[in-house]
């Protein structure tokens, strides 16, 4: 860090799940944060703490103008993980990721470090049996998926210009998270549901080991472009996960195995009721068509090696710690 001032980073989607862990954690650090604003009734998990704020989008360019001035480093979360709309996904996670890129060489040429945080939906899913490794083909399955490697490309393409590295956790999980809460609950009626046919495997992550990570590549002197996994290092049965978060809530459950064709018949029920309501659903066909793949598990190599990765939460750790926090906030 440098002697006489403190370091300034701006992060998009600090508001959100992992963003606002992230925001907390450079803080801490003694960073000064600065937060793109959608919302202002989003802030609820910043409260208190010494944050900028900048009313705006990752598509409002002269909103991105006042955020990305005179900061160190940005970290890019900022992004919509379900949409009533497909276009939606590429507007905001490509198109925005591109805002945010151009943003940054029009009016902070000394930026010292743009982190993108992707997805391992982006890259696709694992086949083979192999766990997918950063120089495998992208085979997304989804909009979602597709638009994060569009925000990829993007980053790419100027790499050459921007020091950028790339990240892609696995399937985040932890306090504040609302995807995996809906597991939770349906363990906490005593159902462990799973896919029915072979065994389904999965990469995850704690979130303040993703944290962890992201903080870990602001520092590396790794070469523009560089693209890393994240993950705990461990792959689960889906069985397994049902197992592990039944026991950190103390209770017995039934396994129900689940048909591929019954998971997207109840995505596209979901989808048109989230059109009739014009709200977003948690679950449609594009989450549904990530949920059936077989193999979702990534290698870390390449981030303990470039980035000096060391994940420390697994998830029997990491789902009591979960538990406890929906207990406590009265989610569960």
């Amino acid at each position: 860090m440098r002697k006489n001032s403190p370091l300034k980073a701006l992060v998009t989607g600090g508001t959100g799940f992992i963003g606002s862990h992230l925001t907390e954690a450079l803080v801490r650090k003694g960073v000064q944060v600065r937060c793109l604003l959608r919302n202002a009734n989003d802030a609820k998990w910043l409260k208190g703490l010494p944050i900028e704020f900048v009313p705006g989008d990752c598509n409002d360019k002269t909103s991105l103008k006042q955020a990305v001035g005179g900061v160190d480093w940005v970290f890019h979360l900022a992004g919509v993980t379900k949409a009533i709309k497909k276009e939606t996904y590429f507007e905001v996670n490509g198109l925005g990721t591109e805002n945010m890129i151009y943003a940054c060489l029009e009016n902070n040429p000394r930026l010292q470090k743009f982190i993108y945080v992707s997805s391992q939906a982006a890259a696709g899913p694992s086949r083979n049996g192999r766990n997918k490794k950063e120089s495998d083909p992208c085979e997304p399955v989804s909009s979602y998926g597709r638009s994060k490697r569009m925000g990829e490309g993007s980053v790419l393409s100027h790499a050459h210009e921007l020091p950028a590295l790339i990240l892609r956790p696995s399937a985040v999980y932890g306090p504040r998270d609302k995807d995996f809460l809906a597991l939770f609950k349906c363990v906490s009626r005593r159902i462990k549901p799973c896919l029915t046919g072979k065994h389904q495997h999965l990469s995850l992550c704690y979130v303040q080991d993703i944290v962890q990570g992201i903080l870990l590549a602001v520092e590396t002197q790794a070469r523009s472009g560089e693209i890393c996994f994240l993950s705990d290092g461990n792959d689960y049965r889906m069985e397994e996960i049902g197992d592990i978060l039944a026991h950190a809530m103390g209770v017995t459950a039934l396994r129900v195995r689940v048909p591929r064709q019954m998971v997207r018949g109840i995505a596209c029920f979901s989808e048109y009721l989230s059109k009739l309501f014009g709200r977003p659903s948690l679950f449609n066909k594009d989450k549904a068509e990530e949920i059936v793949q077989q193999e979702w598990v990534c290698d870390i190599t390449k981030a303990k090696t470039l980035l000096g990765f060391e994940p420390r939460v697994p998830l029997s750790e990491g789902a009591k710690l979960s538990f406890e926090w929906y207990k406590k906030e009265k989610w569960l």
